[in-house]
């Protein structure tokens, strides 16, 4: 039987689904009948991927986290066999760019995503194992080299977004293992050059950066998306233009079901639409907390942790681009967003964190 912080999460997961469903029907509508001549295509196919998500997020509900321990090892290397399987041209089929999704059927699954619950896993159960941090080399080496690990594969895609989204979940849990704070200070200079060399070898990551400083610099290039995105959120007011009826998705943000969904959102529901929305996310990371500081056993904690680290910075990122607050990244809002893996990923996260505050 479901605890009431369980249940209250469950409400929060579907009311944030439906209103997921709602808006990718909304931002896509125009652009769905311009591409395949049916409106709802984007949302029909949401639907989809929600009742699949809702499935295995029961089905994660009920899994003994003690097993999924026992298969952690496991678990992270066959992820990691399909980061490197979808690197091969013929199995990763490219989008936008990216080699990131291998094709199954009519749909495209992202193995990046299963990795973030994969790793989650493997570095909770590794901190568990050794109670308490005392030495970077012998506590923290291996964490910090699946870091790079998963990085480097994910980069390679290129996602330098669901790479960075990976490598902060991970440093969170490492954080709440209560990790000397003198470790991070001088990992921080490293990993701060690291991703300075790895911004300026890649011209289209340099664009991100200068169009980030000043999108008006090129409006109609790399400046272009956020610029839409400003023009969108502007006229929403306190109370927006009203549902389905945002002129930015007219052809004016590129695949706005997408990474932007949430400046259509903006324009139609406006200010309080936006409060409440922020809201309902602020709500069930603040349960996803109380579930992690309910437990006793360290693995269970670490895994709490994680699960809603790697959700709440999701959401941080997401809408910082959207503002002009972060470069643009590519990174989905959770629930809200069109996406398959990313949907199902996520909600299976979060019958996990339902099955870790029942134990």
């Amino acid at each position: 039987m479901f605890s009431r912080r369980c249940r209250v999460l469950t409400l929060e997961v579907l009311l944030l689904v439906v209103i997921g469903i709602v808006m990718v029907a909304s931002s896509s509508r125009v652009w769905a009948e311009y591409k395949f001549d049916d409106p709802f295509y984007y949302a029909w196919r949401q639907g989809i991927f929600a009742l699949i998500g809702l499935g295995c997020m029961f089905v994660c509900a009920h899994i003994p986290i003690r097993l999924l321990r026992k298969h952690a090892r496991l678990l992270f290397w066959l992820s990691t066999a399909t980061l490197v399987l979808v690197l091969i041209p013929g199995l990763g089929v490219m989008r936008n760019g990216s080699r990131s999704w291998v094709g199954i059927g009519g749909f495209l699954i992202q193995p990046s995503e299963f990795f973030k619950i994969a790793i989650i896993l493997y570095v909770s159960d590794y901190l568990a194992r050794r109670q308490r941090v005392k030495s970077f080399r012998r506590d923290l080496l291996v964490p910090f080299a699946l870091i790079a690990l998963g990085f480097g594969l994910i980069l390679m895609q290129p996602d330098f977004g669901s790479g960075i989204v990976m490598a902060c979940t991970v440093v969170v849990i490492i954080l709440a293992a209560d990790a000397p704070m003198s470790y991070f200070v001088r990992l921080a200079f490293a990993a701060l050059s690291a991703l300075g060399a790895l911004i300026l070898s890649a011209p289209y990551r340099m664009a991100r950066i200068t169009s980030f400083l000043d999108p008006w610099k090129d409006p109609l290039g790399s400046g272009f998306q956020i610029i839409q995105s400003l023009f969108a959120i502007a006229p929403g007011g306190l109370l927006g233009s009203g549902f389905d009826r945002s002129m930015q998705k007219h052809f004016y943000l590129p695949e706005p079901q997408t990474d932007f969904i949430f400046a259509v959102f903006a324009e139609e529901f406006g200010f309080i639409g936006c409060v409440l929305l922020i809201g309902l996310f602020l709500s069930l990371i603040h349960q996803g907390v109380r579930i992690a500081r309910s437990k006793n056993d360290p693995f269970l904690s670490y895994v709490a942790v994680g699960l809603i680290a790697l959700f709440a910075i999701q959401v941080m990122i997401n809408l910082g681009v959207v503002v002009g607050l972060f470069p643009v990244t590519g990174i989905t809002l959770p629930f809200i967003s069109y996406g398959g893996s990313s949907l199902v990923v996520m909600m299976s996260a979060m019958g996990l964190l339902i099955a870790v505050a029942n134990q």
